[in-house]
């Protein structure tokens, strides 16, 4: 299944779901090749239910502004571009709100997968 993005804006936006306990919400990641771990703001795994204060783990992540520590935890599912990841552990870093995303497609959730991105057609295709 492909899914349409626009080629001449300068992000890769993917519309993805994320579940938790209050229930599902929809956030639009960055789709980043060069991110190795997914990210998730914090206003945004609230909605779902989820305390990032409370996370048991804590990582070191590299963010604009240096090295960060940062809560992961695992969501109950992310689906994004007709995949499913379930107990999927995702960073709870907010983006400055310029960025215009609710957080960032990692390299994590494409792993063992194919990617195809079209530029020419606007398509992009995960298998």
């Amino acid at each position: 299944m492909s899914f349409a993005f626009n080629p001449d804006e300068g992000l890769i936006r993917v519309e993805a779901v994320v579940e938790g306990p209050a229930g599902d919400i929809r956030v639009s990641l960055a789709l980043d090749t060069g991110a190795v771990d997914t990210v998730i703001g914090e206003s945004a795994l609230l909605l779902a239910g989820f305390d990032p204060s409370t996370a048991a783990q804590q990582v070191q992540a590299t963010a604009a502004t240096g090295v960060v520590s940062v809560p992961r935890l695992p969501v109950k599912r992310l689906s994004a571009l007709g995949q499913d990841c379930f107990d999927f552990p995702v960073l709870a870093h907010t983006l400055p709100a310029s960025a215009g995303v609710d957080g960032l497609l990692g390299l994590d959730f494409l792993r063992g997968k194919t990617l195809k991105i079209d530029f020419r057609t606007g398509l992009i295709d995960l298998q």
